[in-house]
């Protein structure tokens, strides 16, 4: 929700689907009403993963953004992207701002669950990692700079 709120406030048009029902906070996930809200100039957010047990959140917008044909999976994160190794215990691991997904699994990056990634790689879908505390520069990110990491 505070993804929508942000969006919002920047003038975009947006829709929450979810996998399974929360009335007063998203609609159900429809592959053709997504499409729809796409071609009607709306951001839709997917929530909720798959809303089947054992698979991640991950899998779940992997999933549909594929099933729905998107531009890119925004994947937010605790920390500014993709590094060499855990930020978090080492200030000098290198942020990489580009990675090739064939790149990202001979590092053991882990991007995101190993099914989701596998598909995204499939799929040739790109997946940007960025902060999430950090989503003012969500602006930037839609208009294509060069925030986060970029996995194509």
């Amino acid at each position: 929700m505070a993804l929508q709120e942000v969006l919002e406030r920047l003038g975009a048009p947006t829709r929450m689907m979810t996998a399974f029902e929360i009335k007063s906070v998203a609609e159900p996930y429809i592959r053709r009403r997504a499409i729809r809200h796409l071609e009607k100039g709306r951001i839709v957010i997917f929530t909720a993963g798959t809303g089947n047990p054992f698979f991640t959140t991950d899998s779940g917008a992997a999933l549909r953004a594929i099933e729905i044909n998107c531009d890119v999976i925004l994947k937010a994160s605790g920390i500014d992207g993709v590094y060499s190794e855990d930020p978090n215990k080492n200030p000098r691991a290198k942020l990489f701002k580009h990675l090739a997904y064939q790149e990202a699994l001979e590092k053991h990056l882990n991007v995101m669950d190993a099914t989701a990634f596998a598909l995204c790689q499939k799929h040739k879908m790109p997946i940007v990692v960025f902060n999430v505390e950090r989503l003012k520069d969500l602006d930037k990110i839609l208009r294509g700079k060069n925030i986060g990491t970029l996995i194509s």
